[in-house]
């Protein structure tokens, strides 16, 4: 192995500009090591205990999540890794390994923070380093997270919009069908030639039943209904006509009597016939436009929850909004998880001068990673709560899930720590909370225990 010059080491961009008598002592403090390929430098887990210098080769920067590994980062001649002056992370979340033969520059941790004082360049060099290492940090975190995030939402919207879609769609051919039948049913009825007093009643008896919303009615009650409307039709040779359908739209015997006395025996099937696709038809517009503003309802949650069409600045905000709407994107997978959403709102909070868009990050992983734990129980309870004092406002989000082990608590806001498989989760979520309330001058606080984990979100005013 050659001895390292100063040249070697110039190779760092950052350190061009250092005097070379604290390059020397830089050397002087480390030493030189050759990884072969596919070896370790370090692993997940391990202290941090030196900073690391790629002189040649190539090397690679992992995570492991739940046995699989995910590349971070390749590192080229000229970039560090491990231990830079005032950088927060003492354990490891990554594992640096080898793609080809390399040649490591390693400087202890201690020999380098002996020197910071006196080696100002140096010194100013590395913390430049540290910087440039934490905005990119930052930028890929976010980014990759806020991907992780819509790729999540994006599937259990998908069945959100396709359901309403669904519904649109088989409504418009049932419409289309029974406004095939009118002019046939036109006819029928026309021949009847029903008094005026008589269409005046059957007319006010259908716009009643339209106006009205059926009574709520127990399987019981149903059933019985069911019963009633069958022996009338029996008694009046109605065999063919639908006691279920009748019932649907509320309708019970003393009413039927109506259409009966409004008619004659043999064209009381015409009649019902009539007024059974008159109502089947509003049944379908109503359909229709129930669902068109379910999907209005989506689009715009969607709308609000990224804040497509809203400047980047902070803006005042109604927090409940933002609550909504991320309930309102995860409510596919809320009901998929049978989770039960109790909202305790002080609606007396003022609005807030926030960062809309991440604070949505903030409820999303935070709702997301409860509604994941409570998988295991096949049911659940989450329960928000919004408070407020002078000076702040807190934002509670509580599940009854199995809670959070002890022995991992203290890592959960770690970047890349993650207990879930590969594609449920990145390891970065509780991190980018974090780092949001830091953004916000706010905190994230967490107590669990088995049936009961708790995020205290505080903000001030």
């Amino acid at each position: 192995m050659k001895e390292l010059t100063i040249e070697d080491l110039k190779i760092v961009k950052e350190f061009q500009d250092v005097p070379d008598d604290q390059l020397q002592w830089l050397i002087s403090q480390g030493e030189t090591v050759e990884i072969e390929q596919c070896k370790l430098l370090f692993n997940v887990g391990e202290l941090v205990t030196a900073c690391y210098i790629v002189l040649d080769g190539k090397m690679r920067l992992c995570t492991v999540q739940s046995g699989t590994e995910k590349e971070i980062r390749i590192l080229d001649p000229g970039q560090v890794t491990g231990y830079l002056p005032y950088s927060r992370g003492a354990i490891a979340p990554v594992f640096c390994e080898a793609i080809k033969k390399s040649w490591i520059f390693k400087c202890p941790k201690d020999q380098l923070i002996k020197g910071l004082g006196t080696h100002y360049e140096l010194t100013a060099a590395l913390v430049h380093m540290m910087l440039s290492r934490v905005r990119e940090f930052s930028s890929i975190q976010q980014q990759n997270e806020k991907m992780f995030a819509l790729g999540k939402l994006s599937a259990g919207l998908a069945h959100e919009l396709n359901n309403p879609a669904s519904a649109i769609s088989r409504a418009a051919a049932l419409l289309q069908t029974q406004v095939s039948r009118l002019p046939h049913l036109f006819r029928s009825v026309a021949d009847l030639r029903i008094e005026p007093e008589k269409v005046e009643k059957i007319s006010k008896l259908i716009i009643d039943k339209i106006n009205t919303e059926p009574p709520a009615l127990t399987m019981m009650q149903k059933a019985n209904r069911e019963d009633e409307l069958t022996d009338w039709l029996d008694d009046n040779h109605l065999k063919d006509t639908d006691p279920e359908g009748l019932v649907e739209r509320g309708f019970t015997t003393s009413e039927l009597d109506v259409f009966k006395a409004c008619s004659t025996p043999e064209h009381l099937p015409v009649l019902l016939e009539w007024v059974s696709n008159y109502l089947v038809t509003n049944k379908m517009a109503d359909d229709i436009r129930t669902s068109s503003d379910r999907i209005s309802t989506l689009v715009g949650a969607v709308k609000n929850f990224t804040f497509m069409d809203k400047n980047s600045d902070r803006q005042l905000t109604d927090i409940h909004v933002g609550i909504r709407n991320t309930l309102t994107m995860l409510n596919y997978k809320l009901r998929k998880g049978n989770i039960n959403v109790i909202e305790n709102y002080d609606n007396s909070i003022p609005q807030i001068k926030i960062f809309p868009g991440e604070m949505n990050q903030v409820w999303t992983n935070i709702i997301d990673n409860a509604i994941d734990a409570m998988e295991v129980n096949g049911k659940g309870n989450l329960t928000i709560t919004t408070t407020h004092d002078d000076r702040f406002l807190k934002v509670t989000i509580k599940d009854d899930g199995p809670g959070i082990p002890e022995d991992i608590k203290q890592n959960i806001f770690a970047p890349f720590f993650t207990t879930k498989e590969m594609g449920k989760g990145s390891g970065l979520g509780l991190d980018v909370v974090s780092r949001i309330m830091m953004q916000h001058n706010g905190e994230v606080k967490v107590k669990s225990a088995p049936g009961a984990t708790e995020f205290e979100i505080c903000l001030p005013f």
